[in-house]
């Protein structure tokens, strides 16, 4: 019997315009963890869809082998049945449901077609046990947190008795301790016998777990190799990616930092739901022209309902405070009103907030500012397709045309729409919240060199970021937040990670950041 529990052959697989495999080869063995690494647009997650049955038998080239059975699977209900089941990096939950009846939708304990609701909570406790999910079945998944909801996606895994489980980016969303005990989950499962494919970016993730890597470049498969014994070092990975060595993660850059051009004075705010509490204390910042601003904090700190609250008043209630650009009191009530005075946010979910994933690249990039391509309330649309080009070709968005519908692309190149988005309003302060989160090492240097050259012109940009050293490599100047407070304030030269850790954490000591 062979080693090997799968064996894809000769994978290729056509989009319009677009050869996103190209004779793909990947093999798994048997109870191990075996990480596909990649740049965005590189094929892993179309190579997944292709296994799981997403992009149907008859829609590619090539054959699959799971446990020595050729399959030619209809859609994603026949994979799961043999136990090959995909978890996604936007996760597949409803939040309005228990925990109990997410993890047993479309697959409900019944007999006579009445669910045995006794039964499905007994089932879901064991599963919730066995991931190490202290939480009651009855709880609904709105009220845990993502890196809980993570596990819900597991333990709904292991309730189709899975053999194969792939998880698309599963720490994108977590925090740092959420990511160490999910990657321990990942080692539990192996003990018991179950096969992972592990797509990430996080190449320490990747190095610390995985037994094997396949490494996939523009829908070919450049090679896999043992991942132990030190040979799957971060810069062996990351030339594999790329074609290429990144000498620097972050580029080089000696920055021109001007006067204050944003003031944030006493802001508070307070839960939509919940209005007695207080998410956002009594916050003070401020940021320079041609400065990048670092926000740290773990998750839950209020990083993105700061940022939201300030842009348009998009979250929150009982919002209280002052907002000064140029030294000069400004309201901003709307969203209109803070594209108005200048202010541009970057979601951290572009999927629902950045991007109509069903029109094209160029109505996605110009619809932010329909004015600067107008006349008398009429589009031309000469005009519009030349600014979309000029911006398209800034931020080396690839793409056959701008015509190509935005949900068709990578995370990395949907990023860099809706960064032209919003430098097509023309901004002096610009908000990035998780700017890189999902996307892999190349379009990060990319979008790390067009941050710099934007404040290089003079804007103030704002960098909200999850990951510790991209913060660090990125600012200037850092806040930290914990509990919606801001904790800390530290310039480049004393900024490490342990001393943004312990404001992080509430251990930092005095609290300078919040005097003007």
């Amino acid at each position: 019997m062979s080693e090997y529990i799968l064996e894809m052959r000769n994978i290729t697989k056509t989009f319009p315009g677009v050869k996103a495999l190209d004779n793909v080869n990947l093999k798994v063995k048997k109870g191990e963890i075996h990480a596909l690494v990649g740049e965005n647009g590189a094929g892993k997650s179309t190579l997944m869809k292709v296994l799981s049955g997403v992009y149907p038998s008859g829609t590619y080239e090539g054959s699959i082998y799971f446990e020595g059975e050729e399959c030619h699977f209809k859609d994603i209900k026949q994979s799961e049945h043999i136990g090959i089941v995909i978890i996604h990096q936007e996760l597949a939950l409803s939040p309005f449901l228990s925990i109990a009846e997410n993890i047993f939708l479309g697959n409900e304990r019944q007999s006579n077609k009445i669910i045995n609701w006794q039964e499905t909570f007994l089932e879901a406790k064991k599963l919730l046990e066995r991931v190490g999910l202290i939480e009651s079945p009855n709880t609904a998944v709105m009220d845990i947190g993502v890196g809980k909801q993570q596990l819900v996606e597991i333990a709904k895994a292991l309730s189709k008795n899975v053999k194969l489980l792939i998880l698309d980016e599963p720490t994108a969303a977590l925090n740092e301790t959420d990511s160490e005990n999910l990657l321990k989950l990942l080692l539990e499962l192996k003990k018991q016998g179950i096969t992972s494919i592990l797509i990430s970016h996080k190449l320490n993730e990747v190095s610390s777990i995985s037994d094997q890597i396949t490494i996939l470049r523009d829908g070919q498969t450049i090679e896999t190799f043992e991942a132990k014994d030190g040979k799957a070092s971060e810069d062996r990975i990351i030339k594999g990616m790329v074609g290429r060595e990144l000498t620097s993660r972050y580029p080089d850059r000696v920055p021109n930092i001007g006067d204050i051009i944003f003031e944030v004075e006493n802001w508070n705010v307070y839960h939509p739901l919940q209005r007695d509490r207080k998410v956002i204390d009594n916050v003070n910042l401020h940021i320079r022209r041609g400065e990048i601003v670092g926000l740290a904090g773990l998750m839950g700190a209020g990083r993105t309902e700061l940022a939201m609250s300030i842009f348009g008043k998009t979250y929150g209630k009982k919002i209280t405070g002052l907002l000064y650009k140029n030294g000069e009191e400004i309201q901003v009530n709307t969203v209109s009103e803070a594209i108005k005075h200048g202010i541009a946010y970057v979601s951290e979910d572009r999927k629902t907030y950045g991007l109509n994933l069903i029109d094209d690249i160029k109505r996605n990039i110009t619809l932010s500012n329909l004015k600067r391509i107008s006349a008398n309330t009429v589009i031309d649309e000469t005009k519009e397709v030349q600014e979309a080009q000029v911006l398209r070709e800034r931020l080396n968005i690839k793409t056959p045309s701008l015509a190509q519908l935005a949900g068709n692309l990578s995370g990395g190149n949907q990023q860099k729409i809706v960064l032209s988005k919003w430098i097509f309003t023309e901004p002096d302060i610009l908000i990035l919240d998780e700017p890189t989160r999902g996307i892999d090492v190349g379009a990060k240097f990319e979008i790390y060199s067009l941050i710099n050259e934007l404040a290089a012109e003079g804007m103030g940009v704002l960098v909200i970021s999850s990951e510790l050293p991209e913060v660090l490599g990125l600012s200037d100047r850092i806040y930290v937040m914990n509990d919606g407070r801001i904790t800390g304030e530290l310039g480049r030269e004393e900024a490490n990670q342990e001393s943004v850790m312990r404001y992080m954490t509430g251990t930092g000591g005095t609290n300078r950041a919040n005097t003007k």
